[in-house]
């Protein structure tokens, strides 16, 4: 039993080494598709807020309501509720997508979706937590968080 662990290795994820990853050797590019939000996250309550103003505007009402009324501000409230809380679902979905068990698999990620993360960008890789920025030299990196 021995000799086969020794053989194999552990199965446990292996934590990366805590070193400087370079993703590219430029940082051009990086974070040009963000949203409004801060690491290429939405930002929610703008997106509820614009909902709100929009529906608010709706012309015409409803039918059979002919004014802009309790009803309609509750209507309003309950349709960009739910706007607001598919946006949380998407950015707790992309929160998740910034967490890997490689390091191999988190550059690759990083490599194809330069233009939505953005410097300062925390990335958990094996439960060691790196920081995507740039070198001295201009390169893009993912540091690790605390050395």
């Amino acid at each position: 039993m021995a000799t086969m662990l020794a053989i194999t290795g552990c199965a446990h994820t292996q934590q990366p080494e805590r070193r400087v990853y370079v993703i590219s050797q430029d940082a051009q590019g990086v974070g040009t598709a963000l949203g409004t939000g801060g690491s290429g996250f939405r930002n929610c309550e703008a997106e509820q807020n614009e909902c709100y103003d929009d529906c608010w505007k709706t012309e015409p009402l409803p039918y059979p309501h002919t004014e802009r009324d309790g009803w309609f501000r509750e209507h309003c409230t309950s349709k960009c509720l739910k706007v607001y809380m598919e946006c949380e679902k998407a950015n707790e979905k992309k929160a998740r997508e910034l967490k890997f068990s490689r390091v191999d698999d988190a550059i690759e990620w990083i490599r194809s979706h330069k233009a939505q993360v953005a410097l300062g960008t925390v990335v958990v890789i094996a439960g060691v937590a790196f920081i995507i920025t740039t070198g001295r030299s201009g390169a893009f990196v993912l540091a690790p968080l605390a050395l």
